[in-house]
């Protein structure tokens, strides 16, 4: 029998920490250790070894965003590296990129409701990721707006070419924000078959989850910025 899911919790304010406590327990998901600051969620996922980490951005010390860099740089001791998932409000949008950056696996609304909290710490432990499209559009944008190095574009169209044509389809709707479950509806596949596609999707581009690859998405311009196709609601990608 497989151990439960094991969960770290970050957050500066007691009150979030312990609604989320209770709420993982409640579906048989363990909380390991409990952080007020960044320091502190680092020596506890040294010492845990969680499968997930829900990140706070903002607390003392040191920051979420700096927290998820060393968590995730940590040493190559042969154990895999935690799920970093992201608390966020809306008008953090900024350090919820960098966070992405840092390799963070997923970002949630701190306002998320308690079925939706436990199906994204389920989704980012096995490689999946909450992609709540109406914030992800905004983060795109934002990516996509800056200014980029051309050849590092060129070097990632290169990397398309990798891909089948059926694959960059996946690729195209996984960045509009579908679930498995709705991209196996809309492509009338089986879900195995979806989940075949979306892993050697991420193998052959050496990416770590279908963030990064929503991410290179609009990077490499498969799928643009205010184009059509995307989700409007916010769901859970399965």
């Amino acid at each position: 029998m497989s151990r439960p899911l094991r969960a770290v919790i970050a957050d500066d304010q007691a009150l979030v920490r312990t609604g989320f406590r209770m709420i993982l327990a409640a579906d048989g998901i363990e909380v390991a250790a409990e952080a007020a600051d960044g320091e502190e969620v680092v020596t506890a996922v040294r010492r845990t070894r969680p499968d997930v980490v829900l990140m706070d951005i903002r607390m003392p010390r040191l920051d979420g965003l700096e927290a998820t860099r060393r968590i995730l740089a940590g040493e190559a001791d042969g154990d895999e590296r935690p799920r970093v998932l992201i608390l966020t409000t809306y008008d953090l949008d900024h350090y919820v990129y960098a966070a992405l950056s840092a390799g963070a696996s997923g970002f949630l609304l701190k306002d998320v409701s308690p079925e939706h909290l436990v199906a994204s710490v389920r989704l980012v432990r096995t490689g999946d990721a909450l992609l709540a499209p109406a914030i992800t559009r905004r983060l795109i944008e934002r990516f996509a707006g800056r200014d980029a190095d051309g050849g590092s574009k060129d070097r990632l169209h290169r990397d398309l070419s990798q891909l089948t044509p059926r694959e960059l389809e996946v690729l195209r709707l996984m960045a509009s924000g579908l679930s498995n479950a709705e991209l196996a509806d809309r492509l009338v596949l089986g879900q195995t078959t979806v989940k075949t596609h979306v892993a050697r999707i991420l193998g052959k581009l050496g990416l770590r989850d279908r963030v990064q690859a929503v991410v290179l998405a609009y990077e490499t311009g498969l799928v643009t910025p205010g184009g059509s196709g995307g989700a409007e609601e916010d769901v859970p990608a399965g």
